[in-house]
């Protein structure tokens, strides 16, 4: 057997495997004899059917598939030692005139391989990384919701200014019929709050989606639709009343601290705003860092450039899947997959120049320290180490769940390293002004 590689151009190459009869002959033989002990033939015993008789009728497709067997595994292990970097799977290439009736063989594949690039950390124009800030204003409104958690709630006759509001959203032609609670304060414009106003239960409300609510996302609990489904949506709904309550907000005291973060861990409303402040700052570091980690990735993109073997890769994509795909449909799914296939690659020369690569040790310490976070949700502040090394166990034992905190630890590690190595453009924002930047 010969294995012979042609370079077309930097980006592709054929392999070429020729195959002579001595190269699968032995193997097949074996595959017969071992058929010839099991075959059930009419007039023959089990195990003492002749060998010419398997042969003649099982020949030639044990000859077919010992035969692609053998370019299989010569090929994989080809390409293991020759080093190559290739995208997507080899493609055979169609051979006229061929024939299985030959003893010798010869077939082609074509290449499709990884482009060759370097990586500039070194920013130009320089990525935004934003710190959000928890300003009174957030402060005062999450102070204030607290009080209304724990506060007392009584009946109500009419509905004003102040009270939560309980009913049924209906649209018959979207088939809405949603119960939902909402506050009083929510309701946006002037126009809709008269509307509401004054009403008891029983009553029904004429109402328009567009508009209705200070953040149109609440239309999602309102209606039951998904989140790209209210985006722009503007219909009728009725509303039915069914409750009316209002909250007495509840003192801001030592009672009303203990219960929300445990006994003297806060002592004051200074401390109850400062505890508030970290809390919600928390939250947005996370909400900060993924957004940076996106922009990082839309620079390196837009800022690494080489070449794809995108004639090879819309020719794989063609046949890769269960169904083919026509020309126009392969070129239409390279587009699509360009840019996630270019950051694959850089993100990959990232992690190969500087080590990045996530260990098991990590991944188990990653998991054990995921495990505590969620127990603590719980109440469970001190598991036992035997506890957490069991769990871990059975979460890293899961494929799809390790993958999935495997890849939340390389994006860590990822951010760290860029944070690390490149220069920021920082902005202080308020999360208000952080999500109409980021968001639009």
């Amino acid at each position: 057997m010969n294995i012979t590689k042609e370079s077309i151009d930097a980006l592709n190459a054929v392999v070429k495997i020729e195959i002579s009869e001595a190269d699968y002959q032995e193997k097949v033989t074996e595959v017969l004899k071992d058929y010839s002990k099991k075959a059930n033939i009419p007039g023959f015993r089990k195990g003492h059917v002749p060998l010419g008789m398997v042969k003649k009728q099982y020949g030639k497709s044990v000859m077919i598939d010992e035969v692609n067997k053998l370019i299989q595994d010569s090929l994989n292990k080809f390409l293991t030692e020759e080093k190559l970097d290739i995208l997507g799977n080899p493609i055979p290439k169609v051979q006229e005139n061929f024939s299985w009736d030959e003893k010798d063989y010869s077939f082609e594949f074509e290449l499709g391989l990884a482009p060759q690039f370097e990586v500039n950390l070194d920013t130009k124009k320089k990525v935004t990384q934003y710190d959000i800030v928890a300003e009174d204003a957030l402060l005062d409104k999450e102070v204030k919701n607290l009080q209304q958690r724990f506060g007392k709630m009584s009946a109500k006759d009419t509905i004003e200014e102040g009270v939560n509001i309980t009913g049924t959203f209906v649209n018959e032609e979207k088939e809405i019929e949603k119960k939902h609670s909402f506050t009083f304060d929510s309701i946006k414009e002037k126009a809709n709050q008269k509307k509401f106003i004054g009403k008891k239960v029983g009553d029904v409300i004429e109402v328009n989606t567009k508009g209705l609510f200070d953040d149109d996302h609440k239309l999602m609990g309102a209606t039951g639709l998904t989140h790209d489904e209210i985006h722009g949506l503007d219909i009728p709904l009725t509303f039915t009343v069914e409750d009316i309550t209002i909250t007495e907000l509840a003192d801001l005291d030592q009672d009303l601290f203990d219960k929300i973060f445990g006994k003297d861990v806060v002592k004051s409303v200074t401390e109850l705003r400062e505890k508030i402040k970290e809390d919600a700052e928390k939250q947005f570091q996370s909400q900060a860092d993924q957004q940076l980690l996106n922009a990082i990735t839309e620079y390196l993109i837009d800022n690494t450039k080489f070449d794809l073997p995108a004639d090879f890769l819309k020719k794989w994509l063609a046949v890769a899947g269960e169904n083919p795909l026509t020309e126009d449909q392969a070129a239409e799914e390279f587009n699509k997959s360009e840019k996630g296939l270019r950051y694959q690659l850089i993100e990959g020369q990232i992690i190969k120049d500087n080590n990045l690569q996530v260990t098991y040790e990590e991944l188990r310490d990653y998991a054990k320290g995921y495990i505590k976070d969620q127990m603590a949700q719980f109440g469970n502040m001190n598991p036992e180490e035997k506890e957490l090394d069991d769990i871990a166990n059975r979460i890293l034992g899961n494929q799809e769940e390790a993958k999935r905190l495997q890849d939340q630890l390389l994006s860590s590690k990822l951010l760290d390293f860029y944070k690390e190595k490149m220069t920021f453009k920082t902005k202080k924002v308020t999360y208000d002004d952080f999500v109409k930047e980021v968001y639009k």
